[in-house]
């Protein structure tokens, strides 16, 4: 490309949390719109205080400031998709929901509550307004098994029986996204299987990987949501976008132990492609 050519690129924007040690969150997001293809803008919820060992604070940005984020990006950029992550409380859910009323891009939300290390992300009085606002937005969910358990009313230590996937994931279904994504990698077995469901005749599909045994998986979550979100900023359905970010996010944990950051659970490989190895 000549340097005085011109090209617009397909934009997608989270909505998420900081990550001071650039594992998840915001950081991991916009990673992983680079990795696959489109440019990321970004709007911070909160910073956190955190590393590859543990999360020792969490201040929540306030809510006009939020808002105006919310306002600045989507007047001026052309958004074509939005990845949202952590929200923190039900005023900020609140808040985030009116602010995208008026927005026709395609919407992937990742109901965000706990960390790796164990920090609770999400007030409990939150989830609620989770369901009642801004999960009927959503063209996809892709909760976890363990927040999958809590939308449902369940304990998050429920066992995992891969069988019954698609049984949780249609009963998700119910609460008004136009798509599921409910994964499967907090098993134990020698298989990760995830399940896409949905009001489409290709669904519903199983997308299954071999467990790979690493340490590091620390912004699976927030990458696998963000790179579905560029793929539906390129035109892709959700159906493709889900497969092309299932087979990145499995390459980018294969190469994880390539790098060598922190001292407890790192990151994945993010640019895996491009890095040498």
């Amino acid at each position: 490309m000549m340097p005085n050519s011109s090209y617009k690129p397909s934009i997608a924007l989270t909505i998420a949390g900081s990550d001071s040690g650039g594992g998840a969150g915001i950081q991991a997001d916009l990673k992983a719109f680079s990795a696959n293809g489109v440019y990321g803008a970004s709007v911070i919820t909160a910073v956190t205080a955190q590393n590859t060992q543990s999360l020792t604070h969490v201040h929540a940005i306030p809510i006009d400031v939020v808002k105006a984020q919310i306002s600045a990006v989507l007047d001026d950029l052309d958004v074509h998709a939005i990845k949202i992550g952590m929200l923190f409380s039900s005023d900020l859910i609140a808040a985030v929901s009116d602010a995208l009323k008026g927005y026709r891009g395609q919407i992937v939300l990742d109901p965000v509550m706990i960390s790796k290390t164990g920090n609770a992300l999400l007030q409990e009085e939150a989830v609620d307004a989770l369901k009642e606002l801004l999960i009927p937005q959503a063209d996809l969910l892709t909760p976890n098994y363990p927040e999958a358990m809590v939308l449902l009313g369940l304990s998050p230590d429920t066992d995992l029986e891969e069988c019954k996937l698609s049984a949780f994931a249609t009963e998700l279904l119910a609460l008004g996204s136009k798509h599921v994504l409910l994964k499967g990698g907090h098993g134990t077995g020698d298989t990760c299987t995830d399940v896409l469901v949905g009001n489409n005749s290709q669904l519903p599909t199983t997308l299954s990987a071999p467990r790979i045994s690493t340490k590091n998986t620390h912004g699976t979550g927030c990458t696998y949501s963000s790179s579905i979100a560029a793929w539906l900023a390129k035109g892709a359905t959700v159906k493709k976008a889900v497969e092309e970010s299932h087979a990145y996010l499995h390459q980018a944990i294969h190469f994880a132990d390539n790098l060598r950051v922190g001292r407890g659970q790192g990151p994945v490989h993010h640019f895996h492609q491009w890095w040498e190895q």
